[in-house]
């Protein structure tokens, strides 16, 4: 069993503020950011590894995510910047098999498109949820029935939830 973290960047600048590779979060999205990193932590979910888009915004998500999550492998993956959802599910099909929980910070559309078409089943509220938006910040935690990374495939894995920081009380 493995279990793959879907995070969405926190809320970033406008687009004409920075070149859009190197535009920041905001206060909210850096707020937004350290939320999910305190609720992964009081959910009990600890990430082996995460992988994360080398854009400013991904990694200042992190940066603040990762403040209550402690020291975690990072690797930045220039792969995960403009990638499509095929090219995303790539990606995690060569994380290492040691790697039981896997983080992905990343962008949409790519994100949303991957959650929805990884999702085969899972709790019906957050499936309906998911399928309207992946805001920034939000989270969608996958349960995959798979042994291997490599065996990640479209409908495989069930949506344990979905959280979202303007919407949930407890984030």
């Amino acid at each position: 069993m493995r279990r793959l973290i879907l995070f969405r960047h926190g809320k970033a600048v406008p687009h004409d503020a920075a070149p859009d590779f190197d535009r920041g979060l905001t206060a909210r999205g850096m707020r937004d950011s350290a939320a999910v990193g305190k609720y992964l932590v009081q959910e009990h979910i600890f990430p082996d590894m995460a992988l994360v888009s080398p854009a400013n915004r991904t990694k200042m998500t992190w940066e603040q995510a990762k403040a209550a999550l402690g020291e975690i492998e990072a690797r930045y993956e220039n792969g995960l910047y403009l990638a499509s959802s095929d090219q995303v599910l790539r990606l995690l099909q060569s994380v290492p098999d040691r790697v039981m929980t896997l983080i992905l910070v990343g962008h949409n559309p790519s994100l949303h498109d991957l959650a929805q078409e990884l999702t085969g089943y899972g709790d019906r509220y957050a499936l309906a949820r998911l399928r309207e938006h992946m805001p920034t910040a939000g989270l969608a935690v996958f349960d995959c029935d798979i042994d291997h990374w490599s065996d990640l495939a479209v409908r495989s894995a069930r949506l344990e939830r979905f959280r979202a920081p303007e919407r949930d009380d407890d984030l």
